[in-house]
């Protein structure tokens, strides 16, 4: 059956429709222990999941101990769940995926069988999602991101305003484990002032206006300075590094080179970021903001001719190489060639 996406497979939890086999994927790992969490609460009372819920990683797992998981009878309910993680470590031939897999032609109605693989495997297993409910934990775009973290934010009792929420989704790029370990911490401040922006920024150790993204931005518009001085404390940033700054501008710059691509076939006015977004819910790129990315890049497009486009392009894959494989120049010295070689590009296509 084809994969689903997380939203629809949770609002379905929520109104109690708990299928007898699911199997998560993806990168998102709290998307899916929420999934996990919403599954357990409508189907194991609290005090009796030491008789009804059974976990095993599936490196470890024998076909016997399997088998004996799946067709186990709940104990004083009417359900029980089994949770099989790191699927991913089962290869075609392994002993005990054959058994699920022969499990999963007629899965027990008394059972909920939750197969969950691992971040590091990009590709779903064809073999389990054909015979379970398959869904796909992606990352979130910022603005889904946002509610989630000002949701949780509320659970936790942080009063966390809007302004703030923003910057902690941008500064983490939208990592839900990131954003997860950060409001814990701000969870243990005391609660005499409100987390406003500017305290917020002071703890993440980031200001506003500063972030990987503004960089990105800074150096799309062709404000040259600006990237150049901001640089040195974006790369200082945990989790920055110059491949990450380079696949980020790389985005943007293929970006505005769709939108230029339809401003020269005539596209107009609101027509033009209306067609950009299209295009992007039909590719579904990750961590993007669908209606924001088309409207900067359309507003950006007319000062990106085809040939500042396809001069930025060949600057990043360079960029890209050179901080892959030299280790003549550091990444402030790379990074700061490939802004300077962008502005040259601007400054003739001017």
């Amino acid at each position: 059956m084809p994969t689903q996406a997380f939203d629809p497979f949770f609002k379905a939890l929520r109104k109690g429709d708990i299928p007898r086999a699911v199997y998560l994927h993806g990168p998102e790992d709290v998307l899916k222990e929420e999934a996990i969490g919403e599954i357990l609460d409508r189907t194991v009372d609290p005090s009796l999941r030491d008789f009804n819920v059974d976990q095993r990683s599936a490196a470890t797992l024998d076909p016997e101990t399997a088998e004996t998981i799946c067709h186990t009878l709940p104990m004083m309910a009417d359900r029980r769940v089994a949770i099989i993680r790191d699927v991913e470590a089962w290869n075609k031939r392994a002993k005990a995926k054959s058994m699920v897999l022969k499990y999963l032609e007629a899965p027990a109605p008394e059972t909920v069988l939750i197969l969950v693989q691992g971040p590091g495997e990009d590709e779903a297993d064809p073999d389990l999602a054909v015979k379970t409910v398959s869904v796909a934990a992606l990352p979130l775009p910022p603005e889904r991101a946002k509610r989630w973290l000002l949701l949780r934010a509320s659970r936790l009792q942080v009063s966390l305003d809007d302004r703030a929420a923003e910057h902690m989704v941008t500064v983490t790029d939208g990592n839900l484990s990131a954003l997860r370990s950060e409001l814990e911490k701000l969870a243990g401040l005391p609660a005499d002032e409100p987390l406003d922006l500017e305290r917020v920024s002071e703890f993440l150790g980031v200001r506003h206006g500063e972030t990987p993204q503004d960089w990105r931005d800074a150096v799309l518009v062709g404000d040259t300075t600006r990237a150049i001085t901001m640089l040195p404390r974006v790369l200082a940033q945990a989790g920055v590094s110059g491949v990450s700054l380079v696949t980020l501008l790389g985005t943007g710059v293929t970006g505005v080179g769709l939108a230029r691509a339809y401003l020269d076939r005539g596209v107009r006015g609101a027509a033009l970021p209306e067609a950009v977004k299209g295009s992007l819910l039909r590719a579904r790129p990750l961590r993007v903001s669908y209606g924001v990315a088309a409207s900067q890049w359309s507003r950006l497009a007319p000062a990106w001719t085809k040939a500042r486009v396809d001069r930025g392009l060949r600057a990043l894959i360079e960029a890209d190489e050179r901080l892959k494989s030299t280790t003549v120049a550091d990444e402030g010295a790379i990074l700061f060639d490939l802004v300077m070689e962008l502005s040259a590009s601007w400054q003739a296509a001017v």
